[in-house]
């Protein structure tokens, strides 16, 4: 993770793993919109087994002077961890942080776009 240069942010926040190649899905992710969205800061963080954590990037940008932090939960669903853990951080953040804008998403799989691509997939499993 760099300091950023811009003045708003988007953190792609998921559950971590100890295994390296879980994460590449997500840091893929963040590549893609990195390169199509080069006007805002972009980085992953982990609730867990994984670094970075997530007020370790708000903290650095912060103090970057990075204003608006958009995290985005990369989760199916709204568990115990999107639905609790993650509100309860960001409200630590917040207090933390009080002139940062921080915006807390829903779980990307509860978006109807990303429905409509996982039901997709599915269908082309069976026609490939």
């Amino acid at each position: 993770m760099s300091t950023p240069a811009a003045t708003s942010g988007v953190v792609l926040f998921a559950h971590g793993s100890r295994d390296p190649q879980w994460r590449q899905p997500i840091e893929a992710v963040a590549r893609m919109l990195s390169a199509s969205r080069t006007d805002i800061a972009v980085a992953c963080a982990y609730l867990e087994l994984c670094d970075p954590a997530l007020p370790d990037v708000v903290d650095q940008w912060a103090a970057a002077g990075v204003q608006r932090i958009s995290i985005v939960p990369m989760f199916l669903g709204a568990g115990r961890h999107a639905r609790e853990d993650l509100p309860r951080m960001v409200a630590q953040l917040r207090a933390q942080h009080p002139l940062l804008d921080l915006r807390l998403s829903s779980p990307i799989g509860e978006d109807a776009r990303m429905t409509a691509l996982m039901s997709q997939i599915a269908a082309d499993s069976v026609t490939d």
